[in-house]
């Protein structure tokens, strides 16, 4: 950890923004500092600190990796390499190959999944880890672009987190290979509280984190992101992870800026012309609310592999320019290719 001051600049290592001096000094003196610098906590323009949580994959990453470590000794908490490279410290209680694990989630006080228990089981296995995702977590209860009926809903970053805690699990044991069982024993009546019955996922919650970090939302926040877009000479708005890496090679002269699904907040302070650049489904949800209307489709991905996709997005371009003229929308793919560019 790092021993942070008022006067020392702070970038965050999961966005890569630099915080303003204003913001750094109205919060000196407070310890959390630094974990705003490590990456566990955003600063905002009042020098207010919000605690960054943890993702579903990080805990269940956690989990696993307690599991099988307990097969050789009581284990209180162990270290994950989460997907945007940083190294984080999760609780858990883990005794002679089953560990227990509390989903912490920061400060997002209407995280549906805040304090739900998972649970793993480790047995022996010849060679090699392997995931058996049990009760409680969801499984897509139809064929969608990326999934397949009866898959589990693991998507592949959390899913390539676990399998690295794994494998980290089976080279500090010495063991040559581990079988471990997953569950979340209230996942099933969490879940049916999400929005997973609408994107076709039932049984239980989903199991993601596209950084593993959890981001905090407040008031605050909200006030923090428009200043950021108000102040930037050039900004580029984004939803999620993904918009935020191709977002900053599409646009190097621009500042990206993670709004999340807070694009009502952020837009207002934009006095002249910003691109708002991402994935389909947060974005064109937000400049057409209906855009699924009589479509059929449940889910803007599912849209996106049908034959009226290109026409709904350009309708949802014209509706953006309505209320925003001056806002330029580029939506991309989860590699980066663009769909569709408003101009």
């Amino acid at each position: 950890m790092h021993n942070a001051s008022p006067e020392d600049p702070i970038t965050d290592p999961v966005t890569g923004f630099t915080y303003p001096d204003s913001w750094v000094r109205a919060a000196a003196g407070r310890d959390e500092l630094s974990m705003v610098r490590d990456g566990l906590a955003v600063l905002t323009s009042s020098g207010t600190i919000l605690k960054r949580g943890f993702t579903t994959g990080t805990t269940a990453a956690a989990c696993c990796k307690a599991a099988i470590l307990s097969t050789l000794r009581p284990v209180d908490s162990v270290e994950v390499v989460i997907p945007c490279g940083l190294t984080v410290t999760v609780p858990v209680a883990g005794a002679a190959g089953r560990a227990a694990c509390r989903k912490y989630a920061g400060d997002y006080p209407s995280d549906a999944t805040a304090g739900i228990l998972f649970v793993a089981e480790c047995t022996a296995k010849a060679i090699g880890p392997e995931l058996i995702p049990g009760e409680g977590i969801g499984r897509f209860v139809r064929d969608t672009p990326r999934h397949f009926t009866g898959e589990p809903a693991i998507s592949t970053p959390a899913r390539d987190c676990i399998f690295a805690a794994l494998e980290e699990a089976l080279s500090e044991t010495g063991l040559e290979g581990a079988r471990v069982m997953l569950s979340i024993p209230d996942g099933a009546r969490v879940g049916a509280s999400t929005l997973n019955p609408k994107v076709g996922i039932g049984g239980g919650i989903s199991i993601l984190g596209t950084t593993g970090l959890v981001e905090p939302w407040d008031d605050h926040l909200s006030e923090s992101v428009a200043e950021r877009v108000r102040n930037a000479e050039r900004a580029v708005l984004t939803t999620g992870r993904i918009g935020l890496r191709f977002s900053r090679l599409l646009f190097p002269d621009h500042e990206a800026v993670l709004a999340g699904a807070k694009l009502h907040e952020a837009l207002p302070g934009a006095d002249s012309d910003v691109i708002l650049c991402g994935l389909p489904g947060l974005i064109l949800r937000f400049l057409d609310p209906g855009i699924l209307d009589g479509t059929g489709c449940m889910t803007v991905e599912e849209l996106s592999s049908a034959p009226e996709f290109e026409q709904k997005m350009a309708e949802a371009f014209r509706k953006g320019k309505e209320c925003y003229p001056g806002l330029r929308v580029v939506v991309i793919d989860r590699s980066g290719i663009i769909l569709g560019d408003s101009g």
